[in-house]
């Protein structure tokens, strides 16, 4: 039924019209924003995508939606995974997901104080069906700690850097390696941060020609957009 899906065919969900055909436009189903959403309304999103044999993905659900999701989906045995952390909820279609990655994507971060945005960015990534290594609070303060994981990333499709404060960690990254690196600003930072405004400036002026930034504290951007890079490299090299 998956396959067949009209790219422009849509569910009248009566407050949602939800885009049962952005897989086939855009590479991957339509995704939750569940801030300003009503826990019933994510959980009716979340039950047209499976009647559609599509996994259902949320970001920004907060712990009392998060409880309430698991409680109602759990009731019809259906298969979930969240991550109070990232605030993401995934709901799976089906039990069988391909074994074969969709290429690989290294998620970094600065510090553990970026932890909720680098969190939402890996689980985005896994999401799109990519391998993701997940290295954290490898910051400038301390450059060694990054030398000492190079192998583990320096063949990756795409990374993401999340960082905060002054934001240099995407251009030491994007110096090592290859492939798009893909900034993070987060919010984390004293009052001359401005709430993320610093780390998203020098990120912009970055010297590294392979850096690009995407929105402050914008984790699900940057694991969507390493994701659709991962899969198109992938599908290339076969």
């Amino acid at each position: 039924m998956t396959d067949h899906i009209h790219s422009h065919s849509i569910a009248d969900l009566d407050e949602v019209q939800l885009d049962l055909g952005r897989r086939e436009r855009c590479g991957f189903p339509e995704v939750i924003y569940g801030e300003g959403k009503t826990k019933e309304t994510i959980l009716k999103i979340f039950r047209s995508l499976k009647e559609h044999g599509l996994d259902g993905f949320a970001t920004r659900i907060d712990a009392e939606k998060g409880q309430f999701l698991e409680q109602e989906l759990s009731i019809t045995g259906s298969l979930y995974r969240y991550n109070s952390v990232a605030r993401t909820f995934w709901l799976l279609s089906s039990s069988e997901r391909s074994l074969t990655f969709c290429g690989k994507i290294a998620v970094i971060s600065a510090g553990t104080s970026d932890a909720p945005v680098a969190e939402e960015a890996r689980e985005t990534a896994l999401w799109t069906g990519a391998e993701v290594v997940f290295i954290q609070d490898v910051g400038v303060a301390g450059p060694h700690r990054l030398q000492a994981k190079l192998p583990e990333f320096q063949d990756a499709d795409a990374i993401v850097v999340v960082a905060g404060m002054e934001g240099a960690l995407p251009s030491v990254v994007g110096g090592f390696v290859s492939c798009p690196v893909i900034a993070v600003p987060t919010s984390v930072g004293y009052g001359a941060s401005f709430g993320g405004l610093a780390a998203l400036l020098g990120m912009l002026n970055s010297c590294a020609s392979n850096v690009t930034v995407v929105n402050i504290d914008a984790g699900f951007k940057a694991g969507y957009v390493a994701g659709l890079i991962a899969k198109r490299r992938t599908k290339n090299r076969t």
